[in-house]
């Protein structure tokens, strides 16, 4: 089996905050056009932030996607309508709705989202958007976490630390098992990721068994 886990084409970044970063880690990363998904802490100050020390940081996703094949407004619709938490409450500063933009044309396409979605709340919403700065990569257990509870195809598909960050086929995967991106897509791509027949049918079990299931950490 040749996995195929690198995909070498321009891209350019997206990073979101919205609640626990398991739950979009496994979002964004089964759809099409997203390239490699990781999760950090970024938004804040305070240095070499950790788990258990974050500081003033915030739980966060870090987005490759191909522009091509998606649109930065597509991603932003993801972001409106799959928050873990509401986007209404205040919430601690970890979990916080956070738009990090990398350039001025993010930064207004957020700016028009957020005007239109406050148009249909009758609450205020709370969400940030500030510019991205630095982003702390998490550490390993967190990266594709859903994904790591699957050891046997962790194995299969010859998944190592620096993979966990940098994979396509991990972030195609670590939706598929949680029951994201629906059996045709999967069937579509399982010659583009290079996976075997029994490696194949183990995803196909585990999305059929997930399929219509929530997301939560």
């Amino acid at each position: 089996m040749i996995v195929k886990h690198e995909i070498n084409v321009p891209y350019r970044k997206a990073t979101f905050g919205m609640g626990c970063f398991w739950g979009c880690d496994s979002l964004f990363g089964v759809m099409d056009g997203v390239l490699r998904t990781r999760v950090g802490y970024s938004g804040g100050t305070t240095p070499d932030p950790e788990y258990r020390n974050m500081g003033d940081h915030t739980e966060v996703i870090e987005i490759d996607y191909d522009p091509t094949k998606i649109s930065y407004a597509d991603l932003l619709d993801k972001f409106w309508n799959f928050h873990e938490y509401s986007l209404t409450a205040p919430i601690k500063r970890q979990y916080m709705s956070l738009i990090l933009y990398h350039d001025e044309e993010q930064k207004q396409l957020a700016t028009q989202s957020l005007k239109e979605e406050a148009a249909k709340s009758s609450e205020e919403l709370i969400t940030e958007i500030i510019p991205a700065g630095a982003f702390y990569p998490a550490e390993d257990y967190h990266q594709k976490y859903r994904l790591q509870g699957h050891s046997d195809l962790v194995d299969a598909i010859g998944l190592t630390r620096k993979l966990l960050q940098t994979s396509h086929v991990a972030a195609r995967l670590n939706g598929y098992v949680v029951g994201l991106g629906g059996m045709e897509q999967f069937e579509s791509d399982i010659p583009k990721l290079g996976l075997d027949d029994k490696t194949a049918e183990y995803v196909r079990e585990q999305l059929r068994k997930n399929e219509g299931g929530m997301l939560y950490c």
